[in-house]
């Protein structure tokens, strides 16, 4: 397997995590699937920074997001796959 451009920790979650710096729009990203030692590709729709999500399927506005298996807040807008996932698109269930 090549270098991955992200990993996603539990293969329910809805999102990756960007692991190198410089991704941008257009580019195929590969992934690995840690708990199942999958790899995936992903057509980047936006330029990602490091440390930062991309959706692994299309999540529709109000779904919840999942990342290391674990509810992080819901969407606040339909974000397409491979889109950026962050605070513009993503809030808190707390408040």
């Amino acid at each position: 397997m090549q270098k991955p451009d992200f990993l996603v920790h539990d293969s329910t979650d809805s999102v990756g995590v960007i692991v190198v710096e410089g991704l941008e729009a257009g580019q195929t990203l590969v992934g690995w699937v840690m708990d199942t030692d999958a790899t995936i590709e992903i057509l980047a729709l936006d330029a990602i920074p490091l440390g930062h999500k991309v959706a692994l399927n299309d999540i529709q506005d109000g779904d919840t997001i999942l990342k290391y298996d674990n509810d992080i807040g819901k969407a606040i807008a339909n974000i397409a796959k491979g889109g950026h996932v962050h605070v513009q698109n993503v809030k808190t269930k707390r408040w």
